[in-house]
């Protein structure tokens, strides 16, 4: 199984307090035990093992609270459109930053104190800032993909009456997203053939 550096203790009790706050999701993962956040929070961490084996503690943070506290925003608070979607999509990136930021620079648990430098990273990947140019940015961006893929297949087995040209429009948007080393991962899923198909009818077209 593939692993990450061992954080500092200081990091690790900042991860801590990330979880701590994903633990207060009242949602439940499939399995109806864990936090969905958390369990997303974990499945995160899982792939950047696999994406980027050497992450940094700031991307390992980063990586952690990607979705911080999200349930305070639902997909329903704005227009279910698509320019509401990406507003929405700022405005949760926009937040968790603030609110990982926050919690990491005022907690007594976290000894020494993180760098404001660090502090500072941490919410510019949350952000996705520079994502052109910044190699740890392309990093989380593509662990976000295969997490989202990796989930997102689950459902279409699960769904006979999902649109397939829906589906292929969002498979495209989300490879576009991706570095080369992410689309090498994505391939290498454990994809059913339906699964395989229709990412072939995606890359296609």
């Amino acid at each position: 199984m593939d692993s990450l550096p061992p954080l500092p203790d200081n990091y690790a009790a900042g991860l801590k307090l990330i979880d701590e706050a994903h633990a207060q999701d009242e949602r439940r993962d499939a399995s109806g035990e864990v936090p969905y956040e958390l369990h997303y929070a974990q499945k995160m961490t899982r792939w950047l093992a696999v994406r980027c084996p050497t992450a940094s503690p700031a991307l390992q943070l980063a990586c952690r609270a990607q979705h911080f506290r999200r349930w305070e925003i639902p997909r329903g608070s704005y227009p279910m459109t698509r320019p509401g979607y990406l507003t929405w999509r700022a405005k949760l990136k926009a937040q968790a930053a603030v609110q990982v930021a926050e919690l990491l620079s005022s907690s007594d648990s976290i000894a020494p104190p993180l760098p404001k430098e660090e502090v500072d990273k941490i919410a510019s990947l949350i952000r996705k800032e520079d994502l052109a140019k910044n190699e740890e940015t392309q990093v989380l961006e593509d662990t976000a993909c295969l997490v989202f893929l990796d989930d997102y297949f689950d459902d279409f087995e699960e769904k006979s009456d999902l649109d397939e040209g829906k589906m292929i429009g969002i498979l495209q948007k989300t490879w576009g997203k991706m570095s080369e080393e992410g689309h090498a991962l994505a391939l290498k899923m454990n994809h059913s053939d339906k699964a395989m198909a229709l990412i072939g009818k995606a890359l296609a077209g």
